[in-house]
């Protein structure tokens, strides 16, 4: 098991201090990242009155893009079996 760090992540000029594993401090910078970009474009493209309207924004906007991936992935799944079905009848088909 890993040694937790300390690190800070800035969000919104706001720092929050988290204690992670160090394979997560990658992932959770760029997450990080993203999401400062997304505040900056909702804030150049719509009128928002203050920070919280932007970040609740921001988080129905990431929390369908996780949803929709889910999605996709469950009809990617769909589609392969039903692709397998299909090679395994023709198989069958054929080795009878």
């Amino acid at each position: 098991m890993s040694q937790r760090q300390k690190v800070k992540i800035s969000i919104a000029d706001r720092v929050y201090p988290l204690t992670i594993e160090p394979s997560r401090e990658e992932g959770l910078r760029i997450a990080a990242k993203n999401i400062e970009k997304m505040i900056q474009q909702l804030e150049n493209n719509y009128a928002v009155r203050d920070k919280q309207d932007v970040l609740a924004m921001c988080a129905l906007q990431f929390a369908a893009q996780a949803e929709q991936i889910k999605i996709d992935k469950n009809s990617d799944v769909e589609n392969a079996k039903k692709m397998l079905d299909n090679i395994e009848h023709l198989l069958d088909n054929h080795l009878s």
